[in-house]
């Protein structure tokens, strides 16, 4: 039988972090100005970029970040700060001309849509809590990996569906949407690195 409770905290935990809803104004500025069929080419990327990261570091998260000697707060400052980086690139409009992604070759679906923006520091910081809860109990593990899946299903359908978005708020929506969530991006950055900080200070 699932453990119908361990799935419910871990989806919503997965699901509050990864914020589907909140992705749409994020993938609506990075494929700003590229046609239908490639958005959703880069939506089913992004989302299994994420997932195959997320599962990775779920089963051999601990085991990596050991052999690194690298501590979880340590992971999410530097995550933290590469999110700030691209919440920078937001707020000034520097992401919103995907002419120039194309040209070079740039494929968003990886970086930064499917890490860090869905595949983030707390996303994966959530995932290794998880696992060590569910580690040596197969019922729990596959659990937490059909929750993962579920949360990346979702994440998928929102931003299958943003492009109807782009016809209803037309492009000077898609450049105050950027805007706001280069806000909100920088906001979450830098709480990521304050409670990284502030973790390393109750340890020390």
């Amino acid at each position: 039988m699932p453990d119908v409770r361990f799935f419910v905290e871990a989806f919503v935990t997965m699901f509050v972090i990864m914020d589907p809803p909140g992705v749409i104004p994020l993938f609506l500025a990075y494929t700003f100005g590229r046609d239908a069929h490639e958005r959703k080419r880069i939506a089913w990327q992004a989302a299994v970029t994420a997932f195959g990261l997320i599962v990775v570091f779920a089963v051999f998260g601990q085991v990596i970040l050991g052999y690194l000697h690298v501590e979880v707060p340590a992971m999410q400052i530097a995550g933290g700060l590469l999110l700030l980086l691209v919440a920078l690139e937001l707020l000034r409009g520097v992401a919103q001309p995907r002419t120039d992604t194309v040209r070079s070759n740039v494929n968003v679906a990886l970086v930064p849509l499917g890490t860090p923006l869905l595949a983030g520091p707390g996303a994966i910081v959530a995932t290794i809590v998880f696992a060590q809860q569910a580690a040596g109990r197969t019922v729990q593990v596959a659990t937490l990996l059909v929750a993962i899946a579920a949360v990346h299903i979702l994440l998928w359908l929102f931003m299958r569906f943003s492009a109807a978005i782009i016809r209803v708020i037309k492009e000077n929506g898609v450049e105050l949407v950027t805007r706001i969530a280069g806000l909100l991006l920088s906001a979450l950055a830098v709480q990521l690195i304050i409670n990284a900080i502030r973790s390393l200070m109750q340890t020390g």
